[in-house]
């Protein structure tokens, strides 16, 4: 289900997308796809995706499975008139496919939240709205998603030395400053705005228009006036021995990205600011 309401199989945006891209979504080798993607695009392969170097078979495969990236978007820039096409996968390791195409400015908005909070998030139900029957989003444990979580933010920390750019994001930031936030990314991705152009942005609100999601978040489906506001919910509803073990898990990174309290920061580092 398209976030405009139709499916996508009946949606116009994506039928013209698929149609400039391809010809048809059903010239499109699916089986071809789906055995490149599982080649190339998945987290254990990035350690040889982060090299400097491919090995000619491996350099094939992931060109050709960039180019399908390539020409959507291509079609979705042409489609819409757009300077900048802002793709909304999260996983790194489409990143490190794409770093290998000649034809794709890439460049990266990392944004890094607390582990705890996105831990708590994963074990939540969320019923997909666009189901007949009733499915969930998929969910983890708390121990899966701290290694995942450490898994790719590590990924794109290694992908800014390996001369992608790539900015990070606190969430707490773009929550509290999310006009000063979108304006400072417009720069990054090399567009001019000017004030009027952050107008749907307001003190705690956001409107948002129609789009073309094909997948994610059941947000994708709100229209309209939306409050910005942190979700801290995690803070008191989870336990107290599950925030301990992810923040074992994951007290590296929480660290370097300025989540942990003055006492749950490592010894030596509280040594050093003494």
């Amino acid at each position: 289900m398209c976030a405009c309401g139709a499916t996508f199989s009946h949606c116009e945006f994506w039928q013209r997308i698929g149609a400039r891209a391809f010809g048809s979504w059903e010239d499109v080798d699916v089986e071809r796809l789906n055995a490149l993607k599982a080649t190339v695009d998945r987290t254990r392969h990035i350690p040889a995706l982060a090299s400097k170097k491919l090995a000619p078979a491996q350099h094939q495969l992931v060109t050709e499975y960039a180019e399908y990236f390539e020409k959507i978007y291509t079609a979705a820039a042409k489609d819409t008139r757009a300077q900048v096409v802002v793709d909304s996968s999260k996983h790194a390791s489409l990143a490190y496919c794409l770093r290998w195409s000649p034809k794709i400015d890439l460049r990266v908005m990392h944004v890094v939240r607390d582990s705890r909070g996105v831990a708590y998030s994963w074990t939540k139900q969320v019923r997909r709205p666009e189901s007949p029957t009733g499915d969930q989003m998929t969910r983890y444990s708390p121990a899966k998603a701290a290694m995942l979580w450490n898994a790719q933010n590590a990924a794109f920390s290694l992908l800014a030395r390996r001369g992608v750019p790539v900015r990070r994001v606190r969430y707490e930031r773009i929550i509290q400053r999310p006009r000063r936030v979108i304006a400072s990314l417009a720069r990054f991705c090399g567009l001019d705005l000017v004030e009027s152009d952050l107008n749907f942005i307001g003190d705690g609100w956001a409107d948002l228009g129609p789009s073309h999601s094909a997948a994610g978040n059941p947000m994708r489906f709100t229209v309209g006036r939306i409050p910005i506001r942190p979700d801290e919910a995690w803070t008191e509803d989870l336990s107290d021995g599950t925030r301990r073990m992810v923040s074992t898990l994951t007290r590296p990174l929480l660290g370097r990205y300025g989540y942990l309290t003055e006492d749950e920061a490592p010894l030596r580092t509280r040594h050093a600011k003494r």
